[in-house]
């Protein structure tokens, strides 16, 4: 991914100069805290590893965008070719972008789908895998159009960042989100054609969705209507979806968590706040004040346990087990671990 980042930066540079690239870097990247925030605060119950989630991104701003640049390139010199500049603008826009950008954006989730099958269990998994990835690749994005816009004057470059930055910054994260759900829906489903048609129609929906964005703003006008009729909806639809998975995320931890209470693993009080991440947030800052960091890392590993251990028990409910013996060990191992940092000594 090194590799790649750097052949970005420098296909970049060829295009903004290299004033233009570190201002359009810095502007890239100010507000992505933010964006990165929003996205960790969507994934609150069953956190995902935060090294996958870097991964994600990484992804996005660097072998998704690199193949997308070269791809789109090739395509729009052969859309200039037949018919000229007008014709390579819409046509690398409409036609090649949507779908080799989505695709490449993709290929980071069909992966994780297949590879890391205990840290993708649902459609909230999906979307913020998606969200991360999209991110990335808006990052990496934004500092060509930013670095672009600095030759063009400081009104230009302001605008750009209002555009992209401030008015959609959420464009990609939303693109790639449908294949997020696509993916999500099919983790979830027991079987059937949902396990194939779901990830078709996420990616086919995030090309539309990609594709009709793009032929709006060549429209001018049109931009707003699809922005207030379209955008805004699908983006306040998913926010939805969000909720509601993450409602049934905390329906899943006190179910399979609550065996637990009777064979004195668990206190109710501890499910509660294990249900709860304001409540596991003020038991870590407690832990901290009481105990140092020492504290903070011990109640995190704690409540990190009692999730797996849940959404362990609910995958097996569903089938997704790694056969008998091993998922026997894995319970085994989880619960030792609760064990253990339970009656850990309290400084």
């Amino acid at each position: 991914m090194t590799a790649f980042g750097l052949l970005t930066l420098v296909l970049v540079a060829l295009e903004t100069g290299v004033a233009g690239l570190a201002l359009g870097m810095f502007l890239a990247l100010l507000p992505l805290p933010v964006y990165v925030g929003l996205a960790l605060w969507l994934d609150r119950y069953e956190k995902e590893p935060l090294s996958m989630l870097a991964l994600a991104w990484l992804w996005g701003g660097t072998v998704a965008v690199f193949f997308s640049y070269v791809l789109n390139s090739f395509v729009g010199a052969a859309f200039l070719a037949a018919g000229g500049k007008s014709a390579a603008e819409v046509g690398t826009a409409v036609l090649s972008a949507p779908f080799v950008e989505e695709g490449a954006k993709g290929a980071a989730l069909f992966g994780l789908y297949f590879l890391k099958r205990d840290e993708f269990d649902n459609v909230t998994d999906g979307i913020v895998y998606a969200v991360m990835v999209g991110l990335g690749f808006a990052t990496a994005e934004n500092v060509l159009y930013y670095g672009k816009a600095v030759t063009e004057g400081l009104g230009s470059s302001m605008a750009a960042f209002l555009m992209r930055g401030v008015i959609s910054p959420y464009s990609h994260p939303l693109f790639t989100a449908m294949i997020g759900i696509g993916l999500g829906l099919a983790r979830e489903s027991s079987g059937g054609s949902i396990k194939w048609l779901a990830p078709a129609a996420g990616l086919a929906v995030a090309i539309g969705l990609h594709a009709l964005w793009n032929l709006s703003a060549a429209l001018g006008i049109a931009f707003f209507i699809a922005y207030l009729f379209v955008m805004l909806p699908t983006f306040l639809g998913v926010l939805a979806l969000v909720a509601w998975s993450l409602g049934r995320e905390r329906a899943i931890l006190r179910a399979q968590l609550a065996p637990y209470l009777a064979a004195g693993v668990l206190s109710g009080d501890e499910l509660e706040r294990i249900a709860s991440p304001r409540a596991r947030l003020r038991e870590r800052v407690v832990a901290l004040r009481l105990e140092g960091p020492a504290g903070w890392r011990r109640t995190g590993a704690f409540h990190r346990a009692a999730v797996e251990l849940a959404f362990h028990g609910w995958r097996l409910g569903r089938g997704l087990g790694r056969g008998t013996e091993a998922d026997a060990a894995r319970e085994r191992d989880a619960l030792e671990l609760l064990r253990s940092l339970r009656e850990a000594p309290k400084r």
